[in-house]
């Protein structure tokens, strides 16, 4: 994998079998971008109405990092730490989102980059992938679990 020539957004650690830096993957806003692009057109409840999302699929992340494992420890620049099952990185999926409305979003703005499920088309439960749904995400741990 190459290395990144910007910013690092996103780190990714763990079982993973591709890297660009030691056992560690890191991505700049060219990497993510260069991945297969997805949009998701959903309502969330820190959104007025359905926002257009873009992004990498969060499958394509994991499938460009090799990851092999069940859980992925997510974290934010604030702080924030949730797990997210594998299992949720389905063709239909969440997406690791780098444009709302078309445009980049900052840090004030739940960006640079916001791991973002299609709310409106999952049913039941939408309270737990409102959890998992973390913004201003930096940094992913892959997981054996």
């Amino acid at each position: 994998m190459a290395a990144p020539g910007g910013d690092v957004l996103l780190t990714v650690t763990g079982q993973i079998s591709r890297t660009n830096f030691g056992d560690v993957a890191e991505f700049d806003r060219d990497m993510l971008t260069a991945l297969p692009a997805r949009v998701v057109v959903t309502s969330t409840p820190w959104t007025d109405g359905p926002t257009e999302f873009t992004g990498v699929a969060l499958a394509d992340l994991l499938d460009a990092v090799g990851a092999r494992g069940s859980v992925l420890n997510a974290q934010a620049l604030n702080g924030y730490i949730v797990d997210i099952p594998v299992s949720d990185a389905q063709e239909a999926g969440p997406i690791i989102a780098y444009l709302r409305d078309g445009k980049p979003m900052g840090v004030r703005n739940k960006g640079p980059l916001w791991v973002v499920y299609p709310f409106d088309d999952l049913t039941g439960g939408q309270e737990l992938y409102f959890n998992r749904a973390i913004w201003q995400l930096r940094h992913i741990e892959v997981r054996g679990e």
